[in-house]
This record gives structure tokens, C-alpha cells and sequence, in this order.
């Protein structure tokens, strides 16, 4: 029932379903449901709650429970949330293998954990699924729906299939993959932004501004594929006047950085000066972070019903 739970329990109740949360604590619960309600009320007075249903009909669909089985009871589909250590998932999954029936799919939240080390040895594999969704999932749409190589196919296309009917943005993996899809994108940028930083080629505010204001702006609407399709007559002629070039570039990327030393400091006093790293300011920022990404979202939406 933490920020991850929490966020998912808002996505499937705006979807219409009924959803048990979790926890051990009773205390965490009562807190989570409080941190639920308080959020929803302010999106449906700022207009951007998801769903058909009020605040108050999404909140009715949402109960909370200490008790593993009882929350298994009943359930089509079972979201799990852990913090990211591989035996406390594993733990749980074993316990919930013992309790489920054929039907219900066992999926996982992780951000890198393998499907193989998850779910390997399990009665139920069959029905276990990745679904790594993009914090915070409420606001950022993407799930990156995994497989373990024995996972049923049905178990992915009905994941899928819930996933859209929530109004979440799924995507298939084939296969098993370290860091899935979003991550290696992500860590192959953070690569590349660390070696320029630490060559002293640029700042590391004005490298962010690379991406916020640049690469960013065309990456919220069109992926990297398509900005090739469009930035020539079509992918091919994008190769033809450009692969030469890229080549000759992507010769000069440097070995995968340490991530250690001096680099470290001279990114995170600049950071810091912009944004102090203390918990007050830190959450204001990601406060502000989240209405942007709101915000972004609503026009997003906007866009594609015009």
C-alpha cells in the first residue's frame, strides 16, 4: 500500500473494478486509504480524475485487507507492489501460488527483476506476469508487460487487454530483458548525459535543459523511431542522408561510466543549488513534477480526441 499500491489501486478503481489492498499493517492501510481519498478529491475538483466514475464511486470500489488470502479471494488479477528485494517478492508470490486458483494472473510490479528469478519453480508460472508500470503510474501511462518464458500467452494478452481497458499504454516484450525496455532507454541516455558532463562538455543544468526543452518536447508525443521517419522522407531515406554520420558519433561514446568520484559531486552540488536535497523541498518538486506531468497528460488526451 505504498506510493506504487496506492497509485495502482486510483488506476483500477477509475477503471471500474473492485480492487482489495493490501498490506501487513492495519496502520498502513488506514494511512494509504487517507492518501487515496485526499488525492482523488483534488483531481475531481481540478478535473483531471480518471474514469467515468466520481470520487466517491471510485473510493466505494476500493476496501483494504491484512489478510493474504482474503484479498486473494475472488480476484481475476493480483498486482503486486513489494519494495524491490527479489526474496521478499518471491515470498510473496510463493504464498499467493498456494492460495490461487487456474484463472488469476500473478503479476509484479518490478522495475528490473527478471520474470525468471520471480517466478521460476512456481505451480501457477503459467499465469505470472511482469507489469512494470512508470512512476507515478496514475499520471505516466506506460506498462511494460514482461513475460517469464513459460508464461501462457493468454496470460499476457489478458493482461494486455486490462491494461488498455483502465487506460494505461501497454506495451509486449517478446522476452525477458535486463532493465525491459524503459530502463536500458533511459540508462543509455543517463550514459551518454554522464560522460558529457564529466568531459566538462556542458553544465549539468544546461545538459538537462538538452532534454526538457529539446529531445524531451518531441519524445512527450513521438518516439525516436518515428522522429527519424519524420525528419526525413521516411526511415529509409532517414538512413541513407544520416546513418554515416550517427556511426562516426556513436564511435566516440565512451566506456559505461562508474557513476563514482568526482562526477558525482560536481552533478550533485549543481543539483543541489537548483534543488536543495532535502525531503521538504525534494517533495515539492516532485509535487510540481506530477502537476506538470498532469497537465501534459490532460493535453495529451485533448489531442487525440481532436
Amino acid at each position: 500500500s505504498g506510493l506504487i499500491g496506492c497509485s495502482w489501486a486510483m488506476v483500477f478503481a477509475a477503471g471500474g473494478f473492485k480492487v482489495k489492498l493490501y498490506d501487513i499493517a492495519q496502520q498502513q492501510l488506514t494511512s494509504a486509504l487517507e492518501t487515496i481519498r485526499k488525492q482523488m478529491k483534488e483531481m475531481e475538483k481540478s478535473g483531471i480524475l480518471k474514469g467515468s466514475l466520481s470520487a466517491d464511486q471510485q473510493l466505494a470500489l476500493i476496501s483494504v485487507c491484512t489478510d493474504l488470502k482474503a484479498a486473494a479471494e475472488g480476484a481475476t488479477f493480483i498486482q503486486e507492489c513489494t519494495p524491490e528485494n527479489l526474496e521478499l517478492k518471491k515470498k510473496i508470490f510463493n504464498q499467493l501460488d498456494l492460495i490461487v486458483g487456474d484463472n488469476v494472473i500473478l503479476s509484479s510490479s518490478t522495475s528490473c527483476l527478471l520474470p525468471s528469478k520471480l517466478f521460476t519453480g512456481l505451480k501457477h508460472v503459467k499465469q505470472c506476469i511482469v507489469s512494470h508500470p512508470v512512476n507515478p503510474p496514475y499520471f505516466v501511462p506506460l506498462v511494460e508487460i514482461v513475460p517469464h518464458p513459460e508464461t501462457d500467452p493468454s496470460t499476457t494478452e489478458r493482461t494486455y487487454a486490462l491494461m488498455k481497458k483502465i487506460g494505461q499504454s501497454p506495451v509486449k516484450l517478446s522476452r525477458e530483458i535486463e532493465g525491459f525496455v524503459l530502463n536500458r532507454l533511459q540508462y543509455a541516455v543517463i550514459s551518454e548525459a554522464w560522460r558529457l558532463v564529466g568531459e566538462g562538455i556542458i553544465s549539468p543544468t544546461d545538459l538537462d535543459l538538452v532534454m526538457s526543452d529539446g529531445l524531451g518536447m518531441r519524445y512527450a508525443f513521438i518516439g525516436p523511431l518515428e522522429t527519424m521517419h519524420l525528419n526525413a522522407e521516411g526511415v529509409a531515406n532517414y538512413c541513407e542522408r544520416y546513418a554515416e554520420g550517427m556511426r562516426l558519433v556513436l564511435n566516440t561514446f565512451g566506456p559505461v561510466p562508474e557513476f563514482s568520484g568526482e562526477i558525482v559531486q560536481k552533478v550533485n552540488q549543481a543539483l543541489s543549488e537548483k534543488i536543495p536535497a532535502v525531503p521538504k523541498v525534494l517533495d515539492a518538486r516532485r509535487k510540481w513534477r506530477d502537476e506538470c506531468l498532469t497537465g501534459l497528460a490532460k493535453l495529451k488526451t485533448q489531442m487525440k480526441s481532436d
